[in-house]
């Protein structure tokens, strides 16, 4: 069990690195938010593979995807932080 929550930090840390990498402008996200990044897009490119493949390994629908899974998540989840954060900015 332990190993299994380590290792979900490790790839959400890698995982919201690479899509803060991608992902243009900046985004004031600490280390932890950049691992909930990776975590909640880990998911998200879970649902979307499952989605797209109709193709569930683990029969659940709600599932951790792999690495690269996680990755497209992760830019997903990010790109709608930004555009949802952006407005509150721009309000004067």
């Amino acid at each position: 069990m332990l190993g299994l929550i380590v290792s979900l930090l490790v790839i959400g840390l890698v995982a919201g690195f690479i899509a803060r990498a991608v992902v243009p402008g900046k985004q004031n996200l600490s280390i932890v938010a950049t691992i909930v990044l990776g975590v909640v897009g880990s998911f998200v490119g879970g649902l979307l593979g499952f989605l797209l493949f109709q193709h569930d390994p683990t029969d659940g629908f709600f599932q951790p995807a792999g690495i690269i899974g996680s990755i497209i998540g992760a830019i997903v989840v990010l790109v709608i932080w930004v555009s949802v954060s952006g407005r509150r900015g721009a309000r004067r």
